[in-house]
C-alpha cells in the first residue's frame, strides 16, 4: 500500500504526541517483541517504535526486519531512535478521513 504525501503528513501529525507502544532494546528482536508489534499495530493502526541499539546501520536494518515481519506495515517517519509505523485495520475507523 502506498500513501500520498498529504496521507503520510496527516499521519505524522497525528503520531506527534503518542508515546512509544513497541520498545527493542539491546538485546534486539525477540519473538515476544513481534507479538506485540502485531497487536500494537492491529489495536491502534499507528504506532511509535523505541529502537535502542547500537548504531544507525542496526536500527535501519532492525527497522526493516519489523516491516518484513509486518509485511502490511508502511514506515511514515524514522526520526533518531523512533519509528512511526501504520497499518490499516479494515475493522476499526480509517485513520486517513478527518
Amino acid at each position: 500500500m502506498e500513501l500520498k504525501e498529504t496521507q503520510k503528513k496527516r499521519l505524522k501529525r497525528l503520531a506527534h504526541d503518542l508515546k512509544p507502544v513497541v520498545m527493542i532494546g539491546q538485546h534486539g528482536l525477540k519473538d515476544s517483541i513481534l507479538e506485540e508489534l502485531d497487536i500494537a499495530l492491529d489495536f491502534h493502526q499507528l504506532i511509535k517504535v523505541k529502537i535502542s541499539v547500537g548504531d544507525r546501520d542496526a536500527r535501519d536494518e532492525l527497522i526493516q526486519q519489523l516491516l518484513k515481519h509486518a509485511n502490511k506495515a508502511i514506515l511514515i517517519q524514522k526520526i533518531g531512535n523512533i519509528a512511526i509505523l501504520y497499518q490499516k485495520n479494515p475493522k476499526k475507523e480509517d485513520l486517513m478521513k478527518s
